[in-house]
């Protein structure tokens, strides 16, 4: 690991202030320290945010919750309101890491943590574009089992490794950031990016801005929603694919729904085709699987993993069919 200077921000404007140029923001560290022993990156600066008022959790005006960047994974999983009106974001952080790692991680790095494509993480490898740019990309010919099906490019076919942003792709949250130019928000449609020409961008966070929030409105499906993660072991592995599903019923059809993939791009997918399969039909797996043919529209595997596909059809219908069963609870 390469010297770095290590510094306390006292307050959100400071915290910017030591940011700029290059500084990397330090809360738990559960993903950006790995990078750093590993060689992956080298930040000339940590700027340690453990001390701002950014770990709470409240209900807003009108009936969502604003959830402070510092807030842990397991702080969130396991707050009352969180388990109650957003069952499926409680379910997809609980299915990610350990308690251990849960207990560090905070939401803000949990939205920054960087792929776990292993031509990434391993610096003997010289060919990944994310990493180093124009050196090429080894998974397109290599070992790309738990590599993209959707929206991936020449220069790259990593997939974004949260849990977390599944579930809020499905809920429609927003992203709060400060950065020197001041603040804004983000739609989660609008956070991560696609690698295109380039793959060395996760996200449209913009050098010093800091996530300072995220923000879920009020939903009528988020209730009854579940998020089904299919992994090849049972601990501290990340989604071959997952889904983040949610539907509203009212006289037995369904009015409102939501589904998200995780595991199968580098940014949440969501397809509105799918969607409005399920609108106005009531719940059934004929009705689940038109919308799980609609999502795997346009999927491109690689050599390793064309059986994907068929694992996101079915993950797709049960978890719909997980999220039916909660409105009889």
């Amino acid at each position: 690991m390469k010297t770095f200077d290590f510094v306390h921000a006292e307050t959100v404007d400071d915290a910017v202030r030591r940011g700029a140029h290059g500084g990397r923001y330090y809360a738990g560290g559960t993903n950006l320290l790995d990078l750093m022993k590993l060689g992956v990156e080298a930040p000339p600066v940590l700027v340690d945010i453990g001390r701002l008022e950014l770990r709470s959790i409240t209900t807003t005006a009108d009936g969502g919750v604003l959830i402070g960047a510092g807030a842990t994974n397991s702080a969130v999983a396991n707050h009352r309101h969180i388990r109650r009106e957003y069952p499926m974001l409680a379910q997809a952080i609980l299915s990610g890491a350990t308690t251990q790692i849960r207990n560090m991680a905070t939401v803000g790095g949990n939205l920054m943590q960087r792929t776990r494509c292993p031509y990434f993480m391993d610096t003997s490898f010289t060919q990944c574009n994310k990493r180093i740019a124009d050196s090429g990309c080894a998974a397109r010919t290599g070992v790309n089992r738990e590599h993209a099906l959707f929206g991936a490019s020449a220069a790259c076919v990593a997939v974004h490794p949260s849990d977390m942003a599944v579930a809020l792709a499905a809920l429609d949250a927003h992203v709060h950031v400060q950065g020197a130019a001041g603040r804004r928000t983000i739609a989660i449609a609008d956070f991560f990016v696609l690698p295109g020409d380039h793959a060395e961008r996760d996200n449209v966070v913009g050098e010093g801005e800091l996530i300072t929030g995220v923000e879920i409105p009020p939903s009528p499906y988020a209730r009854h929603s579940w998020y089904l993660k299919v992994r090849d072991r049972h601990s501290y592995a990340f989604a071959l694919v997952s889904v983040a599903a949610g539907v509203q019923l009212v006289d037995g059809k369904i009015t409102s729904a939501a589904v998200a993939l995780g595991g199968v791009a580098a940014t949440p997918w969501r397809v509105a085709a799918a969607e409005r399969q399920l609108i106005g039909a009531p719940p059934s797996d004929t009705a689940f699987g038109a919308a799980a043919d609609a999502l795997v529209v346009g999927a491109e595997p690689l050599a390793q993993n064309g059986f994907k596909i068929r694992l996101v059809r079915n993950s797709v219908v049960r978890a719909l069919r997980r999220a039916v069963d909660t409105l009889d609870r």
